[in-house]
Order: structure tokens, then C-alpha cells, then sequence
């Protein structure tokens, strides 16, 4: 992706099954699972670049002591600072120290030391970029039990009708974010459900307990799936949360559609759960088939078990884990960018999906270089799309190697098959090169778009000397969302190398529709293909269906978003996918091109839908290519971001 977007945040999770004082003795490290959050958080630094934060909950803790701290920053290296911070402590012990201290002592002097934890990586789709929009959110109590802490993945179209649905209920919330409006909405239904086991425990109840006898009670059957089933009721987005209560409850639930992802993996020593499958695999060396998605509409539910952290490690009760349905069914929509660019591509499956994107563009490659190999480079900008490079290559030397076949074979026949002329046809080979380097030192300065502006020239560098002047410079891109970064650097960095012509090939379809559930792409304005689809409809002198589109927006606008339609689709049907990659080609073609004297040609391949679809057929998420949105509150964002660019509103569409 050659235009830097902002998209889902990363989270990981750890749950200890055994006592601290377990790992202090078997594996002589008491910080055992605050070490595996930091790695989990570090494999997953990909996903968040505005800030991080974490949160632990000490089981057992005396009253006066803290039993859930929390720590966030959004500062430059946030995971580093975090966990400097959180392992600082430990410096100050002696070896002495760390045995002689029994477990609460231990938790005292090391803040962070519990048994279960949470972290985040946030990747902020609008907002600021403040310390206290980082997650996790706390739900302040005194009581442990109704204290909350919440870390999120995700986004809510509906946030704002969630909010009035909050100050019905009586409360006063401060802050509309959709992360302030969910962690309100879960705490408002744990009081409630402490409310309802009160009923049933306490005074004037068959059992008749009270005080502290009776909170206790409460807290041991607190049912995180019913809290969650009622908290999300009419939740409409794409979400992976990841919750702490303060007694020592977790959990993580997935959004009934699978929109967002997350991984659970299961040993003797922990749970532990992330945003990306391959984080897993690497910092536990599991088998990739031990990491299980976390199914769509469940929640994975840990429920402490009062006398759980004692220090005699074999007679302890084990954490009550389980895996239940808290949502409605809905049809399975796994989002396929995260498979396409912000996954990291050492995920098996995902390794396997990129090369396939790759290998179904092929053919179109192929044809548009008329099948000449023999003058054909082969390269890859961003880094995230050499796998699919990897696939496009294979794939032409596969075809090619067919076609010499039956070259070799027809010279056979005719008598023709001789030594020279065998190396000649087999002298035909895909050749790929490394055009163009990533200066990995300047990309935490473009993270803002201010800064990015003067140094996006500088972000990659090229390799002289390996294209020829009859050479057709083919190159590998993950996706092409605004185009801005290919016509201000990348297509005029690679018309130094003098190529006859550069193509440019998506490994995507192009991005058509604005998405809601995760990533910032509101503003249908700034899409290329949308500009590219809009100019075309004026040189063909039908510039009125714009206007046709606006109406049929406005008159749908008042809707309940359960009856609202796709009427953009309008504009993108007049024209076929050649036609917009056409008009896209001209598009990125930057005006400073002529002035330095390059007069090749510039053109764009795009994955088709039906490639995308067979390269990963498990995930069906495409409505930003299709404009198919998973629940209804897509097509209500899909409304108002059209009406937005009408009237010239830069606004967010949700």
C-alpha cells in the first residue's frame, strides 16, 4: 500500500494458569507473563504507530492495595517506554529480593506483576493523537467487581445513537468516542448484573447473605456472556474486545460478522490471545494449528477462581475458561485487508493468500506485455506486497515454461530441435529485480501528514542500471487506495531508471467504497478510483448521474439503515474495470514527469473481485471493493460520505 492509512490497532492478552510463585520456582522468572505481553505487543508493533497502553490485574490483593493499574502512553517507541517502565522495578531487586519476597510482596514492589493482563496498540482512525485516547479505558470503582478495564479493535457506525441510548438510561457519560460509548454500555450492564445476582443472593433471598459474604458471592457468578449479550445488543460495527474486571475476570469477544480478527492460543501456563495468529506462533513456538480463531459472535470468558493464585501450585483450582456465544449469528464477513497488507505476511495462510493474489494476476500481466518476457522487469513497492510478487513471478515462469514446452515440441516435430535453438527459446524467463529499497530509518517520520509531505520523495530508494530503455517496468503494489503517493514519488521515482513503460499491478481490486468497521477510509472523495470513475462520467458527457445518485441518496437519507441501498454502485457500473484502471493510469501520471524529460507510459492492472475471492475464500470481508457492507450501518456511512463530497463536506462520514 504505497498511501500509509490508518487501520485496525493490535491486541494481546495474557492469562496465567498457574501461581507467580510457580513460574518464580519452575521457570525462575516471576515476570514470565509480563514478558510474554511485551513480546506479544512487539510482534504486533505493525498494527499501531499512535500509542500504547496496559493494564494488570493482581489477584488477592489486601484492601488498601491496588489490584488494577494501568499504564499508557502516546510518546514515540510507546511499547518500549511502557514496559522500561513496568520491568524497572525488578532492577532495583536483588536476586536475594525477588526469592525472599513472598507472592502479594511481590506483586507490591512490581506494579505490572499479575495474573492476568492486557495490552494495546492503537492505530487512531480519526481523533488526536493524546495519551488519553489511548487504550485501555478504565471504569472507575471501588468495588472490585464493577471496575472495567476495556482495550478495543474495532469501530462502531452507531456510536452516536449508542451515546443517547446511555443518557436514557439515566447516566451521564462524558466523551461520545465509540471506545468511552463501550465501556459504558458493558459497565452499565455489570451493575445490572450485579443488581440481578444481589436479588437472588442477598437479603430476603433463599441464601439471605450479606455484606462482604454476599459481594463475594455475586463476583464467583458474574456470567460475562450475559453481561456482553445484553452490553452489545445493538452494537453495529466490526469489534474484537479485550476486557479486565477488577476481581479477576477477562475476557475477549469477536463481532458477530468475524469483521475483526483474533487468535487464542492454550497451553499448560497460560492463555493467551492476539490480533494476528502469527504473533502467537512466535512467541510461544506453537504450532500453527494450536492458534484457533476466536469464532465470530463468541466470547472467550475467564472466570477466577477464589484461592487460584495460593503458592501450593498442585493443589490450586484452575481458572474456570470458556467459550460461548454471546451474539446473534450474522453471515461471516473476515475482513481481507487485514490478509492483504496489515497482517504480517509470516502467518502461514496469509503467506499462502499473498502469493495467490499474485498468481491470479498473471495472466493480465502477461497480456498486457503482449507475452514479451524477454523485455520485462519485475519488481515490488511497498515491502508488504513481495510475497504477492513472490506469486506473480512463480506463476509466469510456470506459464512460460508451458509455453517453451510446447515450442521445444513443435521444433521436434518439424525437425528443427536443435541444441542453439532449444537455449534460445529457454534463454525466456520472468527476471525480477530489487528496484527499489525502503529507507527504513524515515518511516516513523511520515507517520503525520504534515511531515510526510516533504520527505515522501526520499522514503524509497533505486536501483540504477538494471532496466533498459526497452524494458517494460513492472511493479508490484499491495493496493492503491489515493493514489497521491504514486503520482507525487513513486511513478516519477521510477522513470529515472528510464524505463519504455512502468505498470503498476494492485494486487487488489480497486477500492471503490469507504469502510467503517476499522479503517480510515470515510471520505469517498479521496479515493483514485472513485476521481477516476467521476472524470469518466464527464468525457462521456453523463456528469448527471452524479446528481441522480445525490437524490436518490437524499431521498433514503431519513431511513433506517436496514433499508437503506448501494446507489454509488450507479457510477461504478457504467464502466468496466479496464476503463477505470485506464483512467487511474492517467491520473497517477504527475505533470513533473515531462519536465524531467521521461516520455514512457504509465499504466495499472488491478486484481479483479472473483482473484481476490479464490486467493482467500475463507474471507468475504470486500465491501470496500464491492460496496457490500456486513450490517447495515455500512450502507448508512456509504450515504452520508456520497452526500459529503457533493456538498464539499470533509468530513468524517460516521
Amino acid at each position: 500500500m504505497s498511501d500509509p492509512i490508518k487501520h485496525e490497532c493490535g491486541l494481546a492478552l495474557i492469562r496465567l494458569k498457574r501461581p507467580i510463585s510457580w513460574f518464580r520456582k519452575e521457570t525462575g522468572d516471576p515476570l514470565w507473563g509480563l514478558r510474554r505481553l511485551f513480546l506479544l505487543m512487539e510482534k504486533q508493533h505493525n498494527r499501531g504507530q499512535d500509542g500504547a497502553g496496559i493494564a494488570s490485574v493482581k489477584f488477592d490483593m489486601p484492601p488498601g492495595e491496588a489490584f488494577l493499574v494501568r499504564e499508557r502512553t502516546a510518546k514515540r517507541n510507546a511499547i518500549e517506554r511502557l514496559f522500561d517502565a513496568a520491568f524497572a522495578p525488578v532492577e532495583e531487586l536483588s536476586a536475594r529480593d525477588l526469592d525472599g519476597l513472598d507472592e502479594i510482596e511481590l506483586k507490591r514492589r512490581i506494579p505490572f506483576l499479575g495474573e492476568v493482563m492486557i495490552g494495546h496498540l492503537r492505530y487512531g482512525t480519526h481523533s488526536g493523537r493524546s495519551t488519553a485516547l489511548c487504550h485501555p479505558y478504565i471504569r472507575h470503582n471501588t468495588a472490585a467487581s464493577r471496575m472495567v478495564a476495556l482495550a478495543g479493535n474495532f469501530n462502531l457506525t452507531n456510536s452516536a445513537q449508542l451515546f443517547a441510548k446511555l443518557v436514557e438510561y439515566g447516566l451521564h457519560p462524558v466523551g461520545e468516542s465509540d471506545t468511552q460509548v463501550a465501556i459504558e454500555k458493558i459497565g452499565y450492564f455489570l451493575d445490572r448484573e450485579h443488581d440481578l445476582l444481589s436479588d437472588q443472593i442477598g437479603p430476603g433471598s433463599f441464601t439471605s447473605l450479606e455484606g462482604r459474604e454476599m459481594w463475594e458471592q455475586v463476583s464467583a457468578n458474574l456470567s460475562i456472556p450475559r453481561i456482553l449479550r445484553r452490553a452489545t445488543a445493538a452494537f453495529d460495527g466490526g469489534y474484537v474486545f479485550a476486557g479486565l474486571i477488577g476481581n479477576g475476570d477477562a475476557f475477549v469477544c469477536r463481532d458477530p460478522a468475524g469483521i475483526r480478527p483474533a487468535f487464542v492460543f492454550e497451553n499448560d501456563e497460560c492463555v493467551a490471545v492476539a490480533s494476528e495468529r502469527a504473533a502467537l506462533v512466535t512467541v510461544f513456538d506453537a504450532d500453527p494449528d494450536r492458534v484457533t480463531a476466536l469464532a465470530p459472535g463468541h466470547v472467550l470468558a475467564m472466570k477466577h477462581v477464589p484461592g487460584e493464585s495460593s503458592d501450593a501450585a498442585n493443589a490450586r483450582p484452575a481458572p474456570d475458561i470458556t467459550i460461548e456465544r454471546f451474539a446473534e449469528p450474522l453471515p461471516i464477513r473476515q475482513c481481507t485487508f487485514e490478509r492483504i497488507y496489515f497482517s504480517r505476511g509470516n502467518d502461514r495462510d496469509i503467506y499462502r493468500e499473498r502469493k495467490a493474489l499474485g498468481r491470479n494476476l498473471a495472466p493480465r500481466i502477461l497480456d498486457r506485455l503482449g507475452g514479451d518476457l524477454t523485455h520485462a522487469v519485475f519488481g515490488f513497492i511497498p515491502n508488504t506486497s513481495e510475497t504477492a510478487y513472490f506469486g506473480l513471478i512463480e506463476e509466469l515462469d510456470r506459464i512460460e515454461r508451458e509455453r517453451q514446452a510446447d515450442r521445444i515440441a513443435e521444433l521436434a516435430r518439424t525437425g528443427g530441435a536443435t541444441p542453439e535453438a532449444i537455449r534460445a527459446i529457454l534463454r525466456s524467463r520472468p527476471r525480477g529485480e530489487k528496484v527499489a529499497h525502503k529507507d527504513q530509518r524515515l518511516r516513523t517520520f511520515i507517520t503525520h501528514d504534515s511531515a510526510r509531505n516533504s520527505l515522501v520523495n526520499h522514503v524509497y530508494d533505486i536501483t540504477r542500471g538494471i532496466v533498459g530503455p526497452d524494458d517494460s517496468l513492472v511493479v508490484v503494489d499491495d493496493s492503491i487506495v489515493r493514489g497521491t503517493t504514486l503520482r507525487e514519488s513513486i511513478i516519477t521515482m521510477l522513470s529515472r531508471l528510464r524505463p519504455k513503460r512502468i505498470i503498476v499491478a494492485s494486487s487488489s481490486p480497486p477500492i471503490m467504497y469507504p469502510d467503517c468497521y476499522g479503517i480510515d477510509m470515510s471520505q469517498l472523495g479521496r479515493f483514485i478510483a472513485f476521481e477516476a470513475a467521476v472524470a469518466l462520467l464527464r468525457d462521456v458527457g453523463e456528469a448527471d448521474l452524479l446528481d441522480e445518485v445525490a437524490q436518490r441518496c437524499i431521498a433514503q437519507r431519513d431511513l433506517p439503515p436496514e433499508r437503506m441501498r448501494n446507489h454509488v454502485r450507479l457510477i461504478y457500473d457504467r464502466f468496466t474495470l479496464d476503463e477505470i484502471s485506464a483512467k487511474v493510469a492517467q491520473l497517477v501520471r504527475s505533470p513533473r514527469l515531462e519536465e524531467s524529460g521521461w516520455t514512457g507510459t504509465v499504466e495499472v492492472v488491478y486484481q479483479s473481485v472473483e482473484g481476490l475471492r479464490a486467493a482467500m475464500p475463507e474471507h468475504t470481508g470486500d465491501w470496500y471493493f464491492t460496496g457490500e457492507y456486513p450490517t447495515p450501518g455500512g450502507y448508512r456511512v456509504l450515504n452520508t460520505a456520497y452526500l459529503n463530497w457533493r456538498s464539499g463536506d470533509g468530513s468524517r462520514a460516521y
